[in-house]
This record gives C-alpha cells, structure tokens and sequence, in this order.
C-alpha cells in the first residue's frame, strides 16, 4: 500500500472550505465572522475577493468584504471568476484572498474558501488558525482611522485566460484543430473556459455556459448523470473532446469523441503517466483508484496518500516540497488536479488545456484505453445531524473490519480487499455519509456499495 499519513481534523472548514444552505447554516452573520477571523489572521493591508454565479454571492461578498474592511484589511472585489483566478491574483499581488462559493454543490449552498498571499487555498494549519481566532473572538477591529476600502477591479478575466494561454503548450493544441464541446454548468467557467479555448485555435461549441447561478439546466456537480446534454451535443457536433466543469471551475471532467464520459479517475491516471518521472512523487487521496496506483509504480514513482479535500492535498503538497519531493502533478478522481509546477490550485480550464494537449497525435478515448481497467460504484447516505452521521459511520467501521483486510482510518474507513476496496466516509462539504467502492468489474465494485449501504443503513 502506498503511504498514508493522518492530518488534524477541522470543526468549522470541511475538505474544502466551509459551505452550508443559504438562509440557514450559511449567511452573512457567519461570512463576517470568517473574514475577520481570516483578516486578524493574515495580518495583511489588502485582500482579493471573488465569487462565483450564484444569486447568494453577491450579498455574501459584501459581508465579506464588510467583514474584512472592520478589520482594516482594504478589499479588492473582482467579481464573478473562477476560483483559481482568485488564487493566481493573491499570488501576483502578493496578498490573501477570500472565494464566495459552494464548488460543486446545489444551488442552495454558498460557502468560503480562503487563499493565501503565496497564491494558494490555505493549509489545514493555516485554516485551523483561523478556527482558533473565532474559537476564542481575538479578531481585531479597526478604528475609524484604519478601517478598510473597498474597490472593484475589472478585466481580470480576460487576465485570466492570458496567463493559461501562456502556461500551455499552445501550439500543439492549436495543431490538433480540436472541435470541443464546453459546459461549465452556468458557473464562473462560462466566462472562461470558451474563450480561452478559442484562443487556443480550437473550434468550440458550448452549452450551459450562463452565468446563471440557479444551475437550471443541470446540477453543478460534473458527474456523468448530469451531463446527458454534454454526451449527446459530443456525438451530434462529431466533437473531438467534451469539457464539463463544477460552479467555480476548479475542476474538469471529460467526455471523449464518441460521447462517451471519461472517469476523472482514469484521465487523472492519464495526466499523471504524462508526467510523471522516476523518483517524482505523486500525491492524492484515499478514494484513489487503483489505476493511479498501477502509473505511480510503472513510473517508478511514490505515492503520498492524504484525507479526501484541497486542503488536506496542498498540506502533503508544502510539507513534501519543503523536503525536496519533485511533485510534477496532485489530485483527486473527481476532476480536481493540481500541477504544483504552475501552480497549487485546481484549475479546471488548466487541467482541460494540459488533457487537450495530449490529443495532438491521438483521439481522447485512446489517451485512457490503458487506464479503463477498474470500475467505480458510489452511493450516498443523507444525514440529518452529526449524531446519526457519526453513528452510521460507527457501523461502518465495524462492518468494514469484519471483512478482512487491510484497513486504513486517516478519512472514514477504507478496506482494500482481494478484488478491490470499499471506502466509507462522511462528506465535509454536505450532510452525507459516502460510500465508494473499486473493483476490476462494475458488478463487483455495484455489490461492494450495495452490501455496504445495507449493512450500515438502519
């Protein structure tokens, strides 16, 4: 098995940031407490803040901002953008920044994610930092002489797709003459991923691409059931490549020129044979397949396993850095990559650049032929607090270690059985309990889900 190291557990930021129902768990009362908590942290004079399309964004950005401006931190409110926007800015202007967005969740969440001034989603140190300054209300307010401004910066979008341009191998994109597809779900992607694409000399047709933040034409989760309209237009355009992205456009998933959706965690495997060298070190979650694991050990490369979540991933990332590790990529098989080279964020139109570029001499389907050996089952357990959460996964761990074999604890409980393995977790983002199995056939990997999910739910 590949190394497993155990990372802190946070109260209030779950595996990437803090979400919850607008009107209920999440509203502006908490998003100023975060921002002062997150500004008194910093310690910084300036801050970026951005958000993605939905209708809750724009009233939680001014508490934001609000929240920030009490603590004497200026603001600089960009708008509608794509989460890792927001992180290359904190990064070119050397200051922190704070995201309004629930990522992949519905429409009804909204949530907070905060950036460092080094350009990256903060460290769960960091985050437990800002925990602790709410924990025990040490935010520093200013005084009417240093309270913060707030302005608004325009074009950075159009910044945005510049500087992906320029990280990518344009010219072998450009070579390929790729017809792709993009839906960005109506999320922040619709204001960048089309355009950067046609700057790549691609011919692109689009759907969902609103800025439409009720996700009316489909959930903004990029999994295979919600992009029926993404296959059929693929196979009606004879597209080369289908793109999807979540509401904040960190992550990209796939749907190869037959219409067909590829698994993230099969053009994960893909991206991570392209880079990965002998000695490199590859980091990625618990839930990983065992198709990653297979390119890791042809390579001749290591594999750091973490808790499931951005924060968890960019923590291995710096700590491995520091050491001298060389990590040519990261991720998650949910479409979330990193490539810590160009920089530690997801970046859903990055990472769909980089997996176009691997179509120059071949079709998509054939780039992850060797990678289609495993089969993912998923289910999901709703729950209605942390009690009945903590109880069902209670039951999972004993049923798991009934099974036999081997068993890993750093995020829920993971079994790795002779035909595959079964991972029971509870989200951090949502109030669900996940069950997630791998097998080398669907109906084995279905069984393993289905077995569980029976043997936990009352």
């Amino acid at each position: 098995m590949p190394r497993m190291r155990h990372i802190g557990v946070m109260e209030l930021f779950g595996s990437s940031g803090v979400r919850g129902i607008v009107g209920a768990s999440m509203g502006p009362e908490l998003v100023v407490t975060i921002a002062q908590a997150a500004g008194t942290v910093w310690d910084a004079d300036r801050a970026v803040l951005g958000r993605d399309t939905r209708p809750s964004g724009q009233m939680l950005a001014a508490a934001a901002a609000s929240g920030l401006a009490s603590v004497g931190v200026d603001v600089v409110d960009v708008g509608v953008t794509p989460t890792p926007n927001v992180v290359r800015l904190a990064e070119a202007w050397a200051i922190p920044g704070l995201i309004i967005t629930a990522s992949h969740n519905p429409a009804r969440f909204n949530g907070v994610k905060l950036v460092g001034a080094a350009g990256r989603e903060l460290s769960v140190d960091a985050l437990e930092r800002v925990e602790a300054c709410i924990d025990h209300d040490t935010a520093r307010p200013a005084d009417h002489a240093t309270v913060g401004q707030i302005t608004t910066r325009t074009g950075v979008n159009e910044a945005y797709i510049a500087a992906v341009r320029q990280a990518v191998d344009a010219e072998a994109i450009a070579a390929a003459e790729l017809h792709v597809v993009i839906d960005p779900g109506d999320g922040a992607g619709s204001l960048t991923t089309p355009q950067l694409f046609r700057s790549l000399g691609c011919e692109v047709t689009t759907v969902n691409a609103t800025t439409d933040g009720t996700f009316p034409a489909r959930p903004p989760e990029p999994v295979p059931q919600h992009l029926t309209l993404l296959q059929e237009t693929v196979r009606a355009a004879d597209a080369d490549l289908g793109i999807a992205h979540d509401g904040d456009a960190d992550r990209a998933v796939f749907v190869d020129e037959t219409g067909h959706p590829i698994a993230g965690e099969a053009s994960l495997a893909a991206l991570a044979a392209a880079e990965l060298d002998a000695g490199a070190t590859m980091v990625a979650a618990i839930d990983s397949s065992q198709r990653l694991v297979d390119v890791v050990e042809e390579a001749g490369a290591r594999l750091e396993l973490t808790p499931i979540g951005a924060s968890h991933l960019i923590t291995a990332i710096e700590r491995l850095q520091a050491a001298g590790a060389a990590i040519p990529i990261a991720g998650e098989g949910n479409g979330g990559v990193f490539f810590p080279p160009y920089r530690v964020v997801r970046d859903g139109a990055y990472t769909a650049a980089r997996f176009a570029a691997l179509l120059a001499e071949t079709s998509a389907s054939a780039v992850v032929a060797p990678h289609q050996g495993y089969h993912t089952a998923r289910a999901n357990i709703t729950v209605g607090d942390d009690r009945e959460r903590a109880r069902i996964q209670a039951r999972a761990d004993r049923y798991l270690r009934r099974r036999g074999g081997a068993i890993t604890d750093i995020d829920g409980t993971r079994v790795d059985l002779d035909e595959g393995w079964i991972l029971v977790r509870p989200s951090g983002t949502e109030p669900l309990v996940r069950i997630v199995a791998e097998a080398a056939s669907a109906a084995t990997a279905t069984a393993y889900v289905e077995e569980t999910e029976q043997a936990v739910v009352p």
